[in-house]
């Protein structure tokens, strides 16, 4: 269960934050308010005697400056690193849209910051946008709506380059200290406690900001932020992680399997903006640190694990991730959340059912609504009410929204679900279960998901199966399931995978082939224009299909690593182990009549790389169980033998065209 948010003490040191910051917006003080130091009564009492910024009315910001004249330039911030050892601190390029005319009559404004590695690579955004720049090489256009929509209300943007991408100079070192590092640098210039050049060499500062940086980002652009907010940086007043990474181990092995091979070298080159030369010593120490042989967990992937550090978070939280994301899966939000949760952390949630997407592009304009007025409490001190509402948006169906107080879902319990022997080919869930002793066997055929998953109650070579009865209520799951298992194994290791099933018919969205959203023709506008940099933005929609069934949840385990994942365990062929294999976070719920049905198998070609193959698997059928994370007194009904479930049979042609393992994030 989510523990209670935030204790007393927290909630007077936003409040008090919250007067101080609006006093940083109005004219005048040349030392920036800090978000936690300021005074409430002195604050209040300022407040009352100066004027209220044009761009402040009621409790929200309006377009009050033009967007067309905004200033913008080019900067590079001076970090702590020498990534590439040349003898000189590594500098990073920072793109700033601010208003003229806040600057010109001394209103200081906060920072909204995306901190990068792909605005010259690859693009940002469903649209793709690179940031491009005029003769002089300012910026002239920078990729997504943020600075369009929240620089005539009073905001800077800056579209920050990572150490070692586009035009900044070092390495980068994917996740670790010096990228971290070096997007942190910025939020201690914007408060005066680093040096900035501009490209001629000349020294600028930015006293034109309150010192508040909100940052945001999509992927690897919000892992950064996380990472950011975990070494406790004042002057970070919030993020906002989308489909974002904490553990960057989690992304590249799961539980000991390698998701692909020489994963951190393939991202450091998708992203390098140096020669090779340059970055041979980082890109050599990444791949021989990150213990790609073993698949063990150590102490480069610490450093590149931002939950430990939650207790040093500033920051309040906003996050948003699909439910239904292959790339960064479920597991990065959720446990980061459980983890900022313990701390009493300021935190919101959004999550939606498509997969690896960015909310503009599922719920639009609700999704600016929504930023528009987390940045106007956070940034700007507005008391909006934003915090006084459910924590939770959820998407529960496609189109279908809701809100709740947190989740997991209140009201959320374990449950221990028992795996019966059934009758022929498939066991059941629920019910008595099986007598310790009783055991299935499968051997492993490396199948594909679409394989594991079709016509359950078929005899196939390379799964065990089991089915639920037809449920007589609906059954809401909330969280991360797992499954506990008593094997025995021929091999020293093998990996082993389960997946968690809805069989029934539903409208589903279809995520495995295109995220769940569909790009269309027309477009809408969110902020202001110029003639190289528009705020237009081709619409979406989600892809939805009726299907009879549709997987829910999956996870992995490299059997050896089921004492720790820092170390194997190789496994003897006369023993019995218990090892458990964690699921990925979901929420759903299955209507009355639907199955659930529990896949288990072992190598996993289409998610995962793997030499441990042709493995046995003996299951302890009354020593192992599923433990299902459901709402209420909801529960599984009882069952002896399975019920007939009619899935469509696997097309084998259609199942291996696999899809790439490695990805970017």
């Amino acid at each position: 269960m989510t523990p209670a948010p935030s204790s007393t003490g927290t909630r007077a040191r936003v409040a008090s934050g919250l007067v101080g910051l609006l006093v940083a917006a109005l004219p005048a003080a040349p030392v920036a308010a800090s978000p936690v130091s300021a005074a409430p009564v002195a604050a209040e009492s300022a407040a009352r005697h100066r004027p209220v910024p044009p761009h402040v009315v009621g409790d929200r910001t309006v377009p009050a400056y033009s967007y067309a004249d905004a200033i913008r330039e080019s900067v590079w911030v001076e970090t702590r690193a020498d990534t590439d050892g040349d003898g000189v601190r590594d500098r990073v390029a920072v793109d700033l849209v601010r208003p003229r005319e806040a600057a010109a009559t001394g209103v200081r404004v906060p920072v909204i910051m995306d901190a990068s590695p792909y605005y010259l690579c690859c693009g940002r955004g469903n649209d793709g946008e690179l940031k491009t720049y005029d003769a002089a090489g300012v910026i002239a256009k920078a990729p997504l709506f943020y600075d369009n929509y929240f620089v005539p209300r009073g905001y800077a943007f800056a579209a920050v380059d990572l150490a070692g991408t586009a035009r900044s100079t070092g390495c980068e070192d994917v996740g670790g200290p010096a990228e971290v590092g070096s997007a942190r640098a910025v939020v201690d210039w914007l408060n005066g406690r680093a040096r900035a050049f501009t490209a001629d060499g000349r020294p600028v500062s930015a006293a034109w900001s309150t010192g508040q940086v909100g940052m945001i980002g999509k992927s690897w652009d919000g892992s950064v932020a996380n990472g950011v907010a975990a070494t406790g940086v004042p002057g970070l007043a919030t993020i906002v992680p989308i489909s974002a990474i904490s553990s960057w181990y989690d992304y590249m092995r799961y539980q000991g399997v390698l998701r692909a091979t020489d994963y951190p070298g393939f991202l450091h080159s998708y992203v390098n903006g140096r020669t090779e030369e340059a970055c041979a010593d980082v890109l050599a120490r990444l791949r021989a640190d990150s213990a790609e042989e073993t698949g063990d967990d150590n102490g480069f992937w610490a450093q590149r694990d931002y939950r430990p550090a939650a207790d040093r978070v500033r920051a309040s939280v906003f996050v948003a991730h699909g439910v239904n994301d292959l790339n960064v899966t479920t597991n990065q939000f959720a446990r980061w959340w459980q983890e900022l949760a313990e701390q009493g952390v300021p935190r919101k949630l959004w999550l939606y059912q498509a997969g690896h997407e960015d909310p503009f592009d599922v719920r639009r304009a609700e999704w600016v609504a929504a930023l528009h007025r987390w940045f106007d409490y956070w940034l700007q001190g507005l008391r909006n009410g934003v915090m006084d509402e459910p924590r939770v948006d959820l998407e529960t169906a496609p189109g279908t929204w809701t809100t709740q107080r947190d989740w997991p879902a209140p009201g959320t319990r374990d449950v221990r679900v028992a795996l019966g022997a059934g009758d022929g080919a498939t066991g059941t869930l629920g019910g008595r279960g099986a007598r310790p002793g009783q055991e299935r066997a499968y051997v492993d055929e490396s199948l594909f998901e679409s394989e594991l998953v079709a016509a359950p109650n078929a005899a196939t070579s390379g799964r065990l199966v089991f089915l639920s009865g037809a449920l007589t209520t609906p059954l809401r799951i909330s969280g991360s399931p797992s499954v506990r298992l008593r094997v025995r194994v021929d091999r020293p290791t093998t990996e082993l995978t389960a997946r968690l099933v809805d069989y029934g018919t539903a409208e589903r969205l279809q995520y495995r082939s295109s995220e769940g959203v569909r790009t269309l023709d027309t477009e809408s506008c969110w902020g202001s224009s110029t003639d190289v940099d528009d705020a237009c933005y081709r619409d979406t929609e989600e892809i939805t299909e009726v299907s009879d069934h549709a997987v829910l949840t999956r996870g992995w385990l490299d059997a050896a690593h089921h004492r720790s994942l820092g170390f194997s365990t190789p496994l003897r062929p006369d023993r019995w182990y218990t090892v458990t294999v964690p699921l990925n976070a979901y929420d759903a719920v299955l209507p009355a009549g639907h199955v659930l049905g529990l896949v288990l198998g072992q190598s996993d070609p289409e998610f995962t790389e793997t030499d441990d193959r042709d493995a046995t698997v003996r299951v302890d059928l009354g020593r192992s169980e599923l433990i299902l994370p459901v709402t209420g007194r909801a529960g599984l009904p009882a069952v002896d033998v399975a019920p007939p479930v009619v899935a469509a049979p696997a097309d084998p042609s259609a199942a291996r065209t696999a899809r790439d393992t490695r990805q970017v994030p």
